[in-house]
């Protein structure tokens, strides 16, 4: 049974909070009451971590090797901008769950009707599919440039992950930061070595992070951007991130609070800069390896590992591919927690991780599978898209409802939000839905001719 919480901000919300999301794990890892910053910054260290993987899934690939194969160093800029805008957006995660001691699942389920929860919860649930989907895709292709093996069988491999969950989850939330993190640092070691094969030319690599009035005037680019910013904020990091750092045991006082809001962010913001140097280096490699050459239309993930060893050594599928199996196996670990938050937060219903696990890889893989095995390799890439635009068409049912939160004195007590940052993150949150609703136009008019 679930320990008694203290009541925060109460007046704010239709009803008081009831149970924990992720019980086992609530306010399991010490935090030091006093002593040095960088101990207490330590101990805040990670969920940030599992955060940034989701800003780096195929989607980001995808997106990131096509700008940089179009149009060279020139939408760095974009990537710089997108990263911007969820920093503050996580930010505001950690604002919502220090202040009402809810996370957004369970704030949407207190602060609107029945009803409202259980359409926000079903769009939530479909949106972790679709990212779900979208690693499957990712892992899959992973497995077959590194070994060989045939899509329609990675896809099937791809199950086989539910045992990695169930091995973390019994060592404790800790551990699984610490493998999210070991593999994050092999993803951006593998970049790393692959950039250095690849030579660029920094002094243009640093004015790509300048921005260009390309971006007004010609639409192609104009569609790439649209498609870094729409694939970079995803809805279900909102969810996570506003449970997961309530694994960290603090006070209950105000300026605790505060400290603890403050820490996080802190937290949050440096991966979020380490998911921007991952996909900075994957537009860099795109440019440097294909721009540079000739090849301008490079956006599938096999077709940039085959073309990657003759271009800077053949080394670098290698290093490719094992990026994109790591990128997988990550976001195993954070789609899983995000589903239990979700479920446990909107509805109140608890599964067990392994079971919820194996639920929602069986409803990505059977698509998966089946385009696969029936319309062949090349349609998966057209799944991959569709995941993208399913997380869009999700994603403003996420942002406004959190903007909404943290901006309401009622709710959030002495840790609302300030103007000036609630009016940053409207702004972007406007800006987000717009780009997202054109992408999605733009990408079913593609489909029926229309443009």
């Amino acid at each position: 049974m679930d320990a008694p919480v203290p009541r925060r901000s109460e007046d704010g919300w239709k009803t008081p909070r009831a149970g924990l999301s992720l019980s086992e794990a609530h306010h399991t890892i010490a935090v030091p009451r006093s002593g040095p910053g960088w101990r207490k910054l330590m101990a805040f260290a990670g969920p940030g971590y599992l955060v940034a993987v989701g800003y780096m899934d195929p989607g980001n690939w995808a997106t990131s090797l096509a700008g940089g194969s179009k149009f060279g160093y020139a939408l760095l800029f974009v990537v710089l901008l997108s990263n911007i805008m969820a920093i503050i957006l996580q930010s505001l995660c950690a604002r919502l769950a220090f202040a009402s001691g809810r996370d957004l699942a369970q704030a949407c389920r207190d602060a609107f009707s029945p009803l409202t929860a259980k359409i926000l919860w079903f769009l939530a649930e479909i949106a972790i599919i679709a990212t779900d989907l979208a690693e499957v895709i990712g892992t899959a292709i992973g497995l077959k440039l590194l070994f060989g093996i045939p899509l329609e069988i990675g896809v099937v491999i791809t199950a086989l992950d539910v045992f990695l969950i169930m091995a973390l989850q019994k060592l404790g939330f800790r551990a699984i930061e610490a493998v999210v993190i070991a593999l994050l640092t092999l993803i951006a070691g593998c970049f790393a070595v692959q950039i250095a094969m690849a030579g660029p030319v920094w002094s243009e690599v640093i004015r790509g992070f300048a921005p260009t009035t390309q971006l007004l005037t010609d639409a192609e680019m104009l569609y790439l951007a649209l498609g870094i910013i729409g694939a970079t904020v995803m809805p279900h990091n909102l969810y996570l991130h506003s449970s997961i750092v309530q694994t960290r045991a603090v006070g209950e006082t105000i300026p605790e609070r505060r400290e603890a809001m403050r820490l996080a962010t802190v937290d949050s913001t440096i991966a979020l800069m380490f998911a921007l140097l991952v996909n900075a280096s994957i537009l860099i490699l795109a440019a440097t390896a294909f721009f540079k050459t000739g090849r301008h239309e490079v956006a599938e993930l096999g077709e940039a590992h085959a073309l990657l060893a003759p271009i800077i050594g053949a080394a670098a599928p290698a290093l490719f591919a094992v990026a994109l199996i790591a990128c997988g196996l990550n976001s195993t670990v954070t789609a899983t927690l995000a589903g239990q938050i979700v479920m446990e937060g909107f509805i109140a219903f608890r599964l067990k991780p392994w079971a919820r696990r194996l639920v929602t890889r069986l409803v990505a893989i059977v698509p998966a599978a089946l385009v696969t095995i029936l319309m062949g390799e090349k349609e998966t890439g057209k799944l991959l898209i569709l995941s993208q635009v399913v997380l869009s068409l999700q994603l403003p049912f996420a942002v406004i409802p959190l903007v909404m939160f943290t901006a309401s004195k009622a709710k959030m007590g002495a840790l609302v939000a300030p103007r000036w940052l609630t009016a940053i993150a409207a702004l972007i949150a406007a800006l987000i839905v717009a780009l997202n609703i054109k992408l999605l136009v733009d990408t079913i008019g593609g489909w029926l001719g229309l443009v």
